[in-house]
């Protein structure tokens, strides 16, 4: 009597079964149910997600136009200078010496035309020498002219206002014509603008004045409005990605060249893409995912290109053409040529 109770079970049990073939139930045992969820279509401006840097509007890298020595450094790496302030000087002893042969060599000229006129007028001297006296002058008031210029910028003054980033050289060093000295930037509050790199397919759908969400890591918790101001015409040649310049409003903070930015800009142009239900995404990593498709009474493994995901769906740019449909419930348990039954 010990077994009666589980017999009864037993016989319960097999009364509340529909008998079924024995060939179609061995094969619904071996098959992995699961349930499956259209692919849509949809035309949406997918936002481009991207790393940069921010840096000022107008930078600028400051040089004599004359090489020489450095006499006289006025300022120094972080100070904050004003439109025509005195940055750096030369030693003038040469350029001054080159100012004062040149003005000789004028008199000189003078002299020698006023000379030879003279025996031009008496017939002794031709007309060739004449002119060969004059062109002389002209020459040497040329020579003249550039001196006196060199002189005037034998001195580096400030281009607008601004900050000295970097000052690349030292008092005593010897510089020749546009070498470096200061790297000046722009730091109003209009000059600052986050430069990234964008692969050519989020590049083509950006139009000048589309407009971004920034946050910077120097300011956690805090977001920054910005618009795309400029797109460049030819990829990095090292990198290969095309460079991308938002000017940017700080806000009261205070910016500094360098920080770093996330950048999230909504494109003007809209891009069709492929919309499934983020539970049939398996093995992500970055944008490269993977869906399982049903073909049949099996389960195929396809790999895909997921843009973003929005509101529980994932938006797919590559990999679903010609698709129907994708297998959400049970993909966890099936591997590519898995057997299934789709549920409804």
């Amino acid at each position: 009597m010990k077994y009666l109770p589980f017999f009864v079970l037993l016989l319960l049990a097999a009364c509340g079964q529909k008998e079924a073939p024995a060939g179609e139930q061995e094969s619904d045992n071996s098959r992995i149910a699961v349930k499956t969820a259209p692919v849509t279509r949809q035309s949406i401006a997918a936002p481009i997600i991207a790393s940069g840097l921010v840096a000022s509007d107008e930078e600028a890298r400051l040089s004599f136009k004359t090489g020489g020595v450095i006499q006289r450094l006025y300022v120094k790496e972080g100070d904050r200078v004003r439109k025509g302030q005195l940055l750096a000087a030369l030693n003038l002893t040469e350029i001054n010496a080159q100012v004062s042969q040149a003005s000789e060599g004028v008199k000189k000229s003078e002299r020698d035309l006023e000379r030879v006129s003279n025996l031009y007028r008496d017939s002794v001297a031709t007309l060739e020498q004449v002119q060969n006296a004059t062109t002389a002058l002209n020459v040497a008031r040329q020579s003249q002219t550039i001196a006196q210029y060199n002189q005037g910028f034998s001195e580096i003054r400030a281009p607008r206002d601004g900050i000295i980033l970097r000052k690349l050289m030292n008092e005593g060093e010897i510089t020749g014509p546009g070498t470096p000295v200061f790297f000046l930037s722009a730091a109003g509050p209009s000059d600052w603008v986050v430069r990234a790199g964008l692969a050519d397919k989020d590049w083509a759908r950006l139009r000048e004045g589309d407009p971004a969400t920034i946050s910077l890591d120097a300011f956690p918790g805090t977001t920054f409005q910005a618009k795309v101001s400029n797109l460049s015409q030819g990829a990095d040649p090292m990198s290969g990605l095309y460079q991308v310049e938002l000017k940017l409003s700080p806000a009261g903070k205070p910016f500094a060249a360098g920080l770093f930015a996330t950048l999230s800009i909504s494109p003007s142009g809209k891009q069709d893409l492929y919309s499934v239900p983020v539970d049939a995404i398996i093995e992500g990593n970055g944008s490269d995912a993977y869906v399982f498709v049903a073909e049949g009474d099996k389960a195929l493994r396809r790999p895909v290109k997921v843009s973003f995901i929005q509101n529980n769906e994932a938006l797919i740019y590559e990999g679903l053409s010609g698709v129907q449909s994708v297998i959400t419930s049970g993909s966890a348990y099936l591997t590519d040529g898995s057997e299934i039954l789709v549920k409804p």
